[in-house]
């Protein structure tokens, strides 16, 4: 273990979890100890919550390492990585945390292990300000595959707010290096799916009207294509209610797009002989599908090759791989722009972002370049 020791700021730009995930990451692929101080500064409710402790413990454990300060709350932990061993290893949030963020610290320590690791994750699979987990298995699984990642993902229990309960198990086998990717030909939209749903209590009418709602939103602008959104009812694969829909575009060149909603947590709590003639109007159904098409459509203007979701989420991937990955995007998020700024505060990875100038570009088009520090797995 190096003995290097870096320090974060947690409260810089986003000022959320996403600094926290990253920078455990990359500590325990460098083996090199990392302190990080106010911790989701930027946060109602500052420092850790069930879910960010879930996912240090799990590195820890991934790492044989030492985490020092980690409780519900905390605004400053230490972590001190040894070797990623790979194997078997549970997180569960008890809440209804993310499974997708705790896929995000996780995911790139395996694949620089010692071996194959199988991780079960319990939470939230279908969440508020997160991936759901529809989205990581239908876009950011193919896309990061690219990077030469291998891994299955299962679903094994969907889990909605506010008990999760929800069950996803990874295998990933670890890889020698990370290849550089190339995602910077947009092409055309040849195909737009997705799926409607509704799980527990809530009657299948509801997903009938978002697929529907979602259809009129995109016809208005895509005239041309079959749009298949299927309506689902989940029963026997699903804890507690909810209802959401997720819409996916594809590209002739392999870009893949999405847009998501959910239908709100606060009306969970309605008494259910309110809620259901409430529901069955169609109006708070046909509000979810149109936000849903409309993400879609906003992340297909501004022609770059991937959604406003998975740029920051392969910036770290970026960051690791040996040799230079170019990735044509829409506007930079905060998100993306804190992903940038902690890899290179951490790694000697270098980022550049340009304005794309070709035909096709518009405003809104960018090119983000970055030459990767190459890193090794010595068990490999």
């Amino acid at each position: 273990m190096a003995a290097t020791t870096f320090e974060m700021d947690g409260s810089i730009m986003e000022g959320g979890g996403q600094i926290l995930r990253l920078s455990a990451a990359l500590s325990c692929i460098q083996g090199a100890s990392i302190k990080i101080n106010k911790i989701r500064a930027g946060r109602s409710t500052p420092g850790l919550r069930p879910q960010h402790l879930s996912g240090l413990e799990l590195v820890r454990d991934m790492c044989n390492g030492n985490l020092e300060g980690a409780t519900v709350g905390s605004t400053e932990i230490t972590l001190t990585p040894g070797k990623i061993k790979g194997g078997s290893h549970i997180a569960d949030t008890h809440t209804a945390g993310s499974v997708g963020l705790l896929m995000q610290i996780s995911l790139p320590c395996t694949l620089f292990a010692q071996g194959p690791s199988e991780l079960c994750l319990k939470g939230g699979t279908n969440a508020e300000m997160a991936p759901q987990i529809d989205y990581t298995m239908k876009v950011f699984k193919p896309i990061v595959e690219r990077f030469g990642v291998q891994f299955d993902c299962d679903l094994r229990m969907r889990g909605y707010y506010p008990k999760g309960g929800g069950e996803v198990v990874l295998k990933v086998n670890p890889v020698k290096e990370l290849s550089p990717i190339n995602i910077t030909e947009r092409g055309n939209i040849t195909k737009i799916y997705g799926r409607a749903f509704v799980a527990g209590v809530l009657p299948f009418k509801l997903a009938k009207d978002m697929s529907a709602a979602a259809v009129r939103t995109i016809r208005k602008e895509i005239k041309d294509l079959y749009i298949n959104i299927q309506s689902l009812q989940e029963k026997d694969q699903a804890c507690g209610s909810g209802s959401g829909i997720i819409i996916i575009a594809e590209s002739s060149t392999g870009c893949i797009f999405a847009g998501s909603s959910l239908g709100k947590k606060v009306l969970l709590a309605v008494p259910l002989t309110v809620l259901i003639p409430t529901l069955s109007t169609g109006v708070y159904a046909d509000k979810v599908g149109i936000e849903a098409a409309e993400m879609l459509l906003r992340n297909i203007r501004h022609n770059g090759c991937v959604d406003e979701f998975l740029q920051d989420q392969l910036i770290i991937f970026m960051g690791l791989a040996n040799g230079t990955s170019r990735m044509r995007t829409g506007p930079i998020s905060l998100h993306t722009q804190t992903a940038i700024h902690v890899t290179e505060q951490l790694t000697n990875a270098k980022f550049a972002i340009r304005k794309a100038e070709d035909e096709n570009a518009n405003n809104d088009t960018y090119i983000i370049e970055c030459q990767g520090v190459g890193a090794t797995n010595p068990s490999i």
